[in-house]
């Protein structure tokens, strides 16, 4: 029996799983950390790593595990009402709570003497355990005429505002830029459940991304954010 221990953890806006990026890449300007541990935190590990623009990080579902999993899952692709088989989905319940995302490298840096990767397109909660980096090989890993079954059109966006209370604290922010357009991205995938994305509601929603608790609401075909505050 061999015990896998994480090799470093992810440090990413999303606090919680509820509207993180179904997939990587679909909000590819949010920025995101990752911080070598043990062992690894080792300036030899990651040398020419900065060669590759992409990388495949493997990482532990660790928020499931106890949940256990079960042979069949509704994708939220197939509305959320259609099983299918767990391997024909990617769920984050699996038999052994294993995950793997394509993200793309920005930088490699050396801070304190630890070691830190920075990543775009990451669909990882804050935390999250990583045991292993692979570099993204495009002659092999890219297969132009693959097939996607369900799930080969990339999901629809939705328009994302902001009223002026939410504006107004995001404009106080330091890196505002940075986070409203975070937030666009995240939000225009309308985090809501598979079943409720086709249809207005008259509920608020509130998520917890970097240091705030972000409530939005689905307002035809749009999302309205509609305030912004710090994380109680």
């Amino acid at each position: 029996m061999h015990t896998i221990e994480p090799i470093g953890t992810i440090h990413t806006p999303y606090k919680e799983k509820f509207a993180i990026p179904r997939q990587p890449n679909l909000a590819p300007d949010v920025i995101t950390e990752l911080h070598l541990i043990g062992e690894a935190n080792n300036e030899a590990s990651v040398r020419e790593l900065e060669q590759f623009s992409h990388l495949w990080l493997l990482f532990l579902f660790d928020q499931n595990i106890e949940a256990g999993w079960k042979p069949t899952v509704r994708p939220p692709r197939l509305g959320g009402n259609k099983r299918v088989g767990v391997f024909a989905s990617r769920s984050t319940f699996r038999p052994n709570a294993i995950g793997m995302s394509a993200v793309e490298l920005k930088s490699v840096e050396i801070k304190g003497g630890n070691v830190v990767v920075k990543l775009g397109n990451v669909d990882l909660v804050h935390g999250t355990p990583i045991i292993d980096i692979k570099p993204y090989i495009p002659y092999s890993d890219a297969i132009a005429d693959a097939r996607a079954g369900y799930a080969e059109q990339s999901p629809q966006t939705k328009p994302v505002v902001f009223r002026p209370q939410a504006l107004d604290v995001l404009q106080k922010s330091p890196d505002s830029e940075y986070r409203q357009l975070a937030l666009q991205q995240i939000l225009s995938q309308d985090p809501r459940p598979a079943y409720k994305q086709k249809q207005s509601d008259n509920k608020s929603y509130t998520v917890q991304l970097f240091d705030w608790d972000v409530s939005f609401e689905a307002i035809e075909e749009r999302i309205e954010v509609t305030t912004i505050k710090p994380l109680a």
